[in-house]
């Protein structure tokens, strides 16, 4: 190996005149590839400092280096590491050789960081190991600190910083700094806090540079607590917080929501002289605003621009956020189209932002304006915002529109599987079952997997058409798909044998609902409840009741209204009233439903002074009669004729702050449609429009049924196309009116041209709508057409009654 003496005799027999070249030794070969040797020529070539230095020796680069290869251990490196240095020192105590030494014995040789110090300090202390640890060797150590750490190795730098303190020598603020940043960009925050309160706790001195990284690092990981606390700490150490100190714990109060610090730190930094920077004053208007100070943020917003700064889209941003969150979404919106005016681009950001607020403000066209907006711009909005477009334009009964527009944008992935439920459940509550199953047809086909909640919605639809063979098909299908039934699965298949009256099925559904661990809610305890007492069973619900508690059912304040109402439903008031005593035998409370079903029921038998007394029994119990128990006395006082009572309670109504509802004014224009007053009818139907009251498809067939009767046929089928064009689907209620009117003024074509918008729009026609067409088409002497209609009756499976036979027979007209 390499040492002293070996040095000392290179360097004299060096300082002797050169041999002749053909006298000289050729040198032995050795394995170049060796890195020791490499390491080990840089030590020779260091060593001989008297004479003129040979040629750099050509090295890898320093990043080929950086593997994990294991640090040398070999005694002799170190020794021979230390003479080297020795030497270099004895030379000159800064040698600028020493510096590249070091850092291929740590990069190259892979030296322990504990030797490198070791080495060091061995090298500098010569034969004096008591003597103190020279400035310039300080120095040296602080490079190779630097040096690890700006390497990224941040477990050496940490192992040779702990070493060097172990040896008593503090390395510079600079090369702390370096520490700090590494360790906390490799290690953590919390490790880089750890060993800056041991360099503190040592007395250390630190500076800004120190506590400005540790900011950084402590709001990079959240740890904004920690951000604060540091910058609280500064005047304790004397240091001044700079420019960016500023910035960083402003940042970290707005994240915190602690605006007023946050607004009290912006003027102090202002005061002492910094500037401020565009994303400080953005955080403090940006927490300003959430915190619902307003007027403050746009205080702060002109402070900016007057100090030169300029308007963008993030400021901008903000501030519609604000005033959107205070409901000012019209303020929102201004100062949306004046970006545009100066020419600030909005961002997908910008359009999300005022998408959420016209959706919470109800302006539905402005969601679907800004939509489109965006989407000329090139933008897309996020999936949830895309949901709010297709929601506002359901809200605006824009259904095709929204369907439309979901197929349309399907292949982008924009809508989500809660976009497509939304939609689909929407369609099947309107009866609008095909469209619905066309849309999980595209959803499945673009890859969106559905949810229990979209076949739930699915079977709620195929339910409530009374489609049940299809129900229980796709019921079957859920298992195979990897979908487990849940309470609502079964409540809706419940539900839908109870509209086909076929108890028993739906009772049984209940039994393998408990075989498949499926646990029975209130709400499924009440559908069947309520469902057996609207149908011709009300008698059994006594029983029904009785076992559902012994399975742990608890009946509640509705259970008790349903079972009431379903006696009151069938006339059976005395019954109604038993269970009333019941439900207060066992302490369950009675409510304005409650009270207001007996109010129904009394007006129902024509007992409307009983219902009187009902109502002021009510307000001696401290209730307030609520909207459904005034349109229960109305539409007693109607049915009976008496509309000046009737509209005495829509006075009373009125006068007790309730908004009269759809049903409200269908009941008056009920009444008088009833008494063939059809101009004061209208009178009601112009008036709820002008209150902003929709009609609704009872109104409508009312006033159908009402005008066809009258005569005036054309105005009932302007009636027809105004609620198609509004969204209200017909019934067969309503075809039966307008069928009627029009084979009352002899049109059979324009009646029989009703079947088809029935079939269009899945209405099933009743056995009424054919009479009529068949009596209608013999009355034309159109003999074969009548059969016609017949034989089409029995392939819908509509089952002709005793009239159809008479009609057939010549024997009866149904309008006689």
């Amino acid at each position: 190996g390499v040492n002293i003496a070996y040095l000392r005799s290179s360097a004299q027999s060096l300082a002797k005149p050169l041999l002749p070249a053909t006298m000289r030794r050729p040198p032995r070969l050795r394995g170049a590839s060796s890195p020791w040797l490499a390491w080990r020529s840089l030590c020779a070539t260091a060593s001989a400092i008297p004479i003129p230095a040979a040629p750099p020796h050509q090295t890898d680069p320093l990043s080929a280096h950086f593997s994990n290869r294991p640090a040398a251990r070999d005694p002799a490196v170190v020794e021979n590491l230390t003479s080297t240095l020795r030497a270099l020192f004895a030379s000159s105590p800064s040698h600028p050789r020493a510096f590249t030494l070091l850092k291929s014995a740590a990069f190259d040789a892979g030296l322990a960081p504990g030797a490198l110090v070791d080495a060091v300090l061995s090298a500098a202390a010569g034969p004096h190991s008591g003597s103190p640890v020279a400035a310039v060797h300080v120095s040296l150590l602080s490079r190779l600190l630097t040096s690890l750490s700006r390497a990224g190795r941040a477990s050496a730098a940490a192992d040779a910083y702990a070493h060097m303190v172990a040896r008593g020598v503090v390395p510079d603020v600079k090369s702390r700094t370096d520490l700090l940043v590494t360790t906390a960009r490799c290690s953590s925050a919390r490790d880089a806090l750890a060993l800056f309160a041991e360099m503190r706790g040592r007395g250390d001195r630190v500076d800004a540079w120190m506590f400005d990284a540790l900011m950084r690092a402590c709001v990079k990981e959240g740890m904004l607590e920690d951000a604060v606390r540091l910058f609280d700490e500064m005047p304790g150490a004397e240091i001044e917080p700079d420019q960016r100190v500023y910035a960083l714990v402003i940042a970290a109060l707005c994240k915190l929501r602690d605006a007023d610090r946050g607004l009290h730190l912006l003027g102090e930094m202002k005061e002492a002289g910094f500037e401020t920077w565009d994303f400080t004053y953005r955080s403090v208007v940006d927490v300003l605003v959430k915190v619902g100070r307003m007027e403050e943020a746009l205080r702060v917003k002109d402070e900016m621009l007057s100090a030169g700064k300029k308007m963008d889209v993030v400021l901008a941003t903000i501030l519609m956020h604000g005033y959107c969150l205070r409901g000012e979404v019209e303020k929102a919106l201004d100062l949306f189209d004046e970006t545009l005016a100066n020419s600030i681009l909005p961002t997908n950001v910008t359009y999300g932002t005022l998408i959420r607020g016209c959706d919470q403000a109800g302006m539905t066209q402005k969601v679907y304006v800004l939509y489109r907006q965006m989407r000329g711009q090139g933008l897309l909005p996020s999936s949830h915002e895309f949901g709010l477009v297709i929601k506002g334009l359901l809200c605006d009964k824009q259904w095709e529109d929204a369907v439309s527009l979901c197929v349309e944008m399907a292949d982008s992935r924009l809508p989500d599987v809660f976009t497509y439920n939304g939609l689909i459940r929407w369609l099947c509550q309107q009866h609008k079952l095909r469209e619905a199953l066309n849309l999980f047809g595209k959803m499945k086909e673009t890859g969106v997997k559905p949810s229990v909640v979209t076949y739930n919605s699915l079977l709620m639809g195929y339910c409530e058409k009374g489609c049940m063979d299809e129900a229980v098909k796709l019921y079957s299908e859920m298992p195979v798909e990897g979908f487990v039934p849940n309470v609502f699965t079964y409540t809706f298949l419940m539900k839908g044998y109870i509209k086909k009256k076929a108890f028993d099925k739906a009772y049984a559904l209940l039994d393998e609902m408990k075989q498949n661990g499926v646990s029975c809610n209130e709400y499924t305890h009440n559908v069947l409840i309520n469902g057996i007492c609207m149908s011709d069973r009300i008698y059994e619900v006594d029983e029904m009741l009785k076992n559902f508690i012994g399975e742990g059912f608890v009946p509640t304040t509705m259970t008790y209204n349903s079972i009431i109402n379903g006696f009151v439903k069938a006339g059976m008031m005395g019954s109604a009233f038993a269970m009333y005593q019941q439900m207060r035998e066992k302490g369950i409370p009675a409510n304005i439903v409650t009270y207001t079903s007996f109010i129904d029921g009394y007006c129902r038998t024509s007992c409307c002074d009983l219902a009187l007394k009902m109502l002021n029994n009510v307000r001696r119990k401290g209730l307030q009669p609520d909207i459904a128990a005034y349109n229960a006395l109305i539409s007693g006082f109607c049915h009976e004729g008496n509309m000046s009572h009737a509209l005495q309670f829509l006075v009373i109504l009125l006068k007790d702050g309730l908004t009269p509802t759809s049903a409200v004014y269908t009941n008056f224009i009920t009444g008088y449609k009833d008494l063939k007053m059809m101009k004061e009818a209208s009178k009601f139907y112009e008036s709820m429009i002008k209150e902003g009251i929709a009609a609704d498809t009872v109104t409508y067939t009312t006033l159908i049924d009402g005008f066809s009767k009258d005569g005036n046929v054309a105005f009932a089928l302007e009636l027809y196309s105004e609620m198609m064009a509004k969204g209200n689907i017909p019934d067969d209620i309503t075809f039966t009116a307008l069928t009627h009117g029009l084979c009352r003024i002899g049109d059979i074509d324009g009646a029989k041209k009703l079947l088809d918008d029935m079939r269009r729009l899945d209405v099933c026609p009743n056995a009424l709508i054919y009479n009529m067409l068949i009596n209608g088409s013999l009355r034309d002497g159109k003999l074969q057409e009548a059969f016609q209609l017949h034989d089409e009756m029995l392939n819908r499976g509509i089952v002709p009654d005793d009239t159809t036979s008479d009609i057939l027979a010549g024997q009866k007209s149904p309008e006689d």
